[in-house]
């Protein structure tokens, strides 16, 4: 029995050393590091690559503390909840940290072992070097994401963001724009200089546009020349026309490529919006594809805008033309009228006219959708003589039977104010109803001034003369330039709706209504706030001295019989 017990003890003897070697060959040729924790004990042993992580011991529960010294602040805490997990009673935890002044990632795993009743006995922690690992990972992730040129999104991340764009607008009732850009006659580049220097010259703009990106507005390359924008509720400065003249601003400086040249370009720019040309991505900036080609067909370093999904649905541009021609006035036209009350008083200012077009189907139509088309056939001469007089017509009919003073506000297109004769037109109107241009206000808006501003000032000194008051429309969102307030006739500037939108949410908006009913004000000019919808943005433009308000707050568009309701109301109350 003696020899037995002998035999077998040193068969286990053997057992042992055999495990204990090959624990030791483990440790020898593994890359990770351990420590090991017995509880009953409180004894603490690291093993195997200790040294290629750190260059210190951890023999006692204080010399954790190196451990937290080491790493980077933000895995710090993780760091000392993962390694004392048996406290939420788990028995494995795996997470990653950074090291120090060392480009080095590693992670940590945590083992407990439990014993029946439940409590820890033995503790494993292993280090791993992962650091190869995260470099793939993050350049994978790179790949996936950004374009490897320029550092702007690739395609196909675009086209993701873009999509959660729409998402959120259709929540949210806002717009999408997209801006799809092109440059004009790369070939050139790449012909005379080579695609080496083509290749710099994107990379170089690219650089640019990436420093206009935020959460709201994100850049794409989508391939050679060619780049993508899309636009979150685009408005104030974030508007498609700030961003296009900015970066009209930028190229008008040359790029300076390594080789010592200089490099001047341009740009053809397709815009498209959600709802209105499209309602998926891909639709969307194939739309903005489209109109950018239009763009370089009407001479290039141009901005076209899509009519949007009104205009595809319903007026292709023959058909829309067609319309126009064959359009009887007083059966598919008809006026509806806008209110203006002054903000300090409350009382009614005036009304402003607007045209609208149920077509033959019953179906209205939008005055953006037409009026452009309109423009473009010469149809939107007769219907602004028309509006001219619809409008000056009711006008007279309430201040014969009200006896209210009021300002009528008609708008004025720029074909229509080019027109020879247009004047005298107007004139003949009012001398017919026995109106006083007093009481007419012509709105014009900032666009009409940029291809011939000269004879435009000159037509409009002309009215300002007769009496007519003068209105600024849509201040602050085209092409404008405060050196225009300088030589025009203006008695009313009006702030476009997308100030007013954003008015109480964005701080660059708020400073610049601010700036601008102020500067307004010193040079004598009334203001008009349009779009005022609720009653927070009626109390803060108040504040700001606003003059005059306009908005669904105070009153919707609508027909003719409902401004004589309001009128009899007032009437009855001065009498």
């Amino acid at each position: 029995m003696k020899g037995t017990g002998t035999q077998q003890l040193a068969q286990e003897n053997e057992r042992l050393r055999r495990d204990e070697k090959m624990l030791r060959l483990l440790c020898e040729t593994s890359s990770s590091a351990f420590i090991y924790y017995n509880y009953l004990e409180d004894r603490f042993e690291t093993m195997a690559n200790w040294d290629h992580f750190f260059d210190f011991s951890i023999s006692n529960m204080e010399d954790l503390s190196k451990l937290y010294d080491r790493v980077e602040e933000q895995y710090e805490i993780p760091l000392r909840e993962g390694l004392f997990i048996e406290k939420q009673k788990r028995d494995r935890e795996s997470f990653e940290i950074k090291l120090k002044d060392r480009r080095l990632y590693i992670e940590v795993e945590v083992n407990v072992v439990y014993d029946s009743d439940g409590k820890p006995t033995d503790k494993i922690i292993r280090f791993k070097d992962v650091t190869k690992l995260t470099a793939q990972k993050d350049e994978l992730t790179y790949m996936a994401y950004y374009d490897t040129l320029t550092g702007l999104y690739n395609r196909n991340y675009f086209v993701r963001l873009l999509g959660e764009f729409l998402r959120r607008a259709e929540e949210e009732t806002k717009k999408v724009a997209v801006m799809f850009m092109d440059f004009d006659d790369f070939r050139r580049v790449n012909d005379g200089m080579g695609i080496i220097a083509g290749d710099e010259l994107v990379q170089l703009f690219g650089q640019y546009l990436a420093g206009l990106m935020n959460s709201n507005v994100v850049i794409s390359h989508f391939s050679t020349d060619i780049y993508c924008i899309a636009i979150y509720d685009p408005c104030g400065v974030r508007s498609v026309d700030m961003i296009y003249r900015v970066i009209r601003e930028r190229l008008k400086k040359p790029f300076k490529m390594m080789d010592g040249q200089e490099v001047t370009m341009t740009v053809s720019v397709g815009v498209s919006e959600y709802p209105e040309a499209a309602m998926g991505t891909l639709e969307l900036i194939n739309c903005a594809e489209i109109v950018m080609f239009k763009a370089k067909s009407r001479g290039k370093d141009k901005i076209q805008y899509f009519d949007g999904a009104i205009l595809e649905e319903f007026l292709q541009t023959v058909t829309i033309q067609n319309k126009l021609k064959e359009v009887v006035f007083e059966q598919n036209f008809t006026m509806y009228f806008q209110p203006q009350y002054y903000a300090g008083s409350g009382k009614l200012r005036g009304v402003e006219a607007l045209i609208r077009w149920r077509d033959n189907k019953g179906d209205m139509i939008s005055p953006s959708v037409f009026i452009p088309i309109a423009e473009k056939n010469g149809t939107i001469v007769p219907i602004g003589n028309w509006v001219i007089e619809k409008s000056v017509q009711t006008y007279a009919q309430w201040r014969d039977k009200y006896h209210y003073p009021l300002v009528l506000s008609l708008n004025v297109s720029a074909v229509q104010c080019k027109k020879r004769g247009f004047i005298d037109c107007l004139m003949k109107i009012l001398e017919k109803y026995d109106v006083s241009p007093g009481e007419i206000e012509i709105e014009v808006t900032e666009t009409i001034l940029i291809d011939d501003f000269s004879y435009i000032s000159e037509q409009l000194n002309e009215l300002k003369q007769t009496g007519v008051r003068i209105s600024l429309d849509d201040f602050g969102t085209g092409f404008s330039s405060l050196s225009y307030l300088k030589g025009l006739p203006i008695d009313t500037l009006k702030i476009d709706k997308t100030f007013v939108d954003t008015l109480l949410t964005d701080k660059n908006t708020k400073i610049i209504t601010e700036s601008i009913i102020y500067m307004v004000k010193r040079l004598g000019y009334e203001t008009v706030a349009e779009g005022v919808e609720t009653k927070e943005q009626f109390q803060y433009l108040k504040e700001l001295e606003c003059d005059m308000i306009q908005g669904y707050y105070m009153g919707r568009p609508m027909p003719a019989q409902g401004i004589a309701d309001i009128l009899e109301k007032l009437t009855m109350k001065v009498g």
